[in-house]
């Protein structure tokens, strides 16, 4: 059996985390801020609402909003489960930003 050496391993492993713009449709079936605070609460994930068309009818959400996140491959696929467990449609797109010096 090979033993890794766990010394030899850095200890700051720095992940890669990538700019993300995700589009979600609310069906009525969970609350917009229910929703955001789900993702910053429970995931741990930074965003900044991009645009949002929420309208609340009868204590339902309906409508669309766009989200920048910044996370890593993880944290993004843990996003995007979350999302279609509760049947929400959504779209994400890789966003590229250039950064001037």
């Amino acid at each position: 059996m090979i033993a890794p050496n766990l010394q030899a391993l850095p200890k700051n492993v720095h992940l890669i985390k990538k700019d993300l713009i995700i589009e979600v449709e609310l069906n009525g079936k969970m609350k917009f801020d229910h929703l955001l605070n789900a993702i910053y609460q429970q995931m741990g994930i930074c965003y900044r609402v991009l645009s949002a068309n929420v309208e609340y009818m009868n204590g339902a959400n309906f409508g669309s909003f766009q989200l920048h996140v910044n996370a890593t491959t993880e944290e993004s696929q843990e996003l995007e489960f979350f999302l279609n467990k509760n049947k929400l449609l959504n779209t994400t797109v890789d966003y590229t930003c250039r950064k001037y010096s």
